[in-house]
């Protein structure tokens, strides 16, 4: 497959990962007696990964996350010389769905429930401190954005193991995104992607922009971390191809 179709897949992958699963915590999470809450939100993020895992996996291993890219590099699984391509094609998917889903949040009619829509409410970013759903502090947030996102690329690697039961990996990777969800939400409104975090961070600003660096830097070290350790403790054959 050329780069240029695994880049086209990325970009649409990571654009239908943060516009649904962002999309479902700005739109519908809070939404009035039928609300989706937390549970619905950490649903929607990991449908998104299992759906994208069916459609465009055998395109480009649907990444969708550069800490998944890099976390693959450092497992032996990915060549390094395509991780800035595609770390690139996921920023440009999630900003664009950042962009669509602003559009869709602010364009109310002024009536009913919806239109209470405030950018400066968060659209979905993440934070920590005064900006944490759950109050947490900087190190807390550090600290669990590392094991979440090194659990996840653990899960990640498991799972498309060629030792693993064949067909069964996006239904591993989006139920464990979900539990990673389920667990994250209070503490950081949970990143693990750093893609993720910069698309509504662009749109909010401000304190989105200056606590970006944690979601970058954290999912980052653990997803590698996860990579090295896989491939150190249940090294195959095939790893470093």
């Amino acid at each position: 497959m050329s780069l240029s179709k695994k880049m086209i897949a990325e970009v649409f992958g990571t654009f239908w990962l943060v516009f649904g699963g962002c999309g479902a915590a700005v739109l519908a999470a809070g939404y009035p007696d039928v609300g989706i809450g937390l549970l619905g939100v950490a649903l929607a993020f990991g449908l998104t990964v299992l759906t994208m895992a069916y459609a465009i996996g055998h395109i480009s291993g649907c990444h969708l996350n550069p800490a998944v890219t890099l976390g693959l590099v450092a497992g032996g699984r990915h060549p390094s010389g395509e991780a800035a391509p595609y770390i690139g094609a996921q920023l440009v998917g999630a900003v664009l769905a950042a962009a669509v889903l602003y559009v869709i949040a602010s364009g109310t009619t002024g009536m009913g429930p919806s239109a209470s829509f405030d950018l400066s409410a968060g659209f979905a970013a993440n934070g920590y401190g005064d900006h944490s759903p759950g109050g947490y502090t900087m190190v807390a947030a550090l600290v669990a954005e590392v094991v979440l996102t090194f659990a996840f690329l653990f899960i990640i690697m498991g799972a498309t193991d060629p030792r693993a039961p064949a067909g069964f990996a996006p239904l591993a990777i989006g139920l464990g995104l979900t539990l990673i969800h389920l667990i994250g939400i209070p503490v950081t409104n949970l990143s693990v992607n750093p893609a993720r975090s910069t698309g509504p961070a662009l749109f909010v600003g401000g304190w989105a922009i200056s606590q970006l660096w944690l979601f970058w830097v954290a999912p980052i070290v653990g997803g590698m971390a996860a990579g090295l350790a896989y491939r150190s403790w249940f090294p195959t054959s095939g790893a470093d191809d």
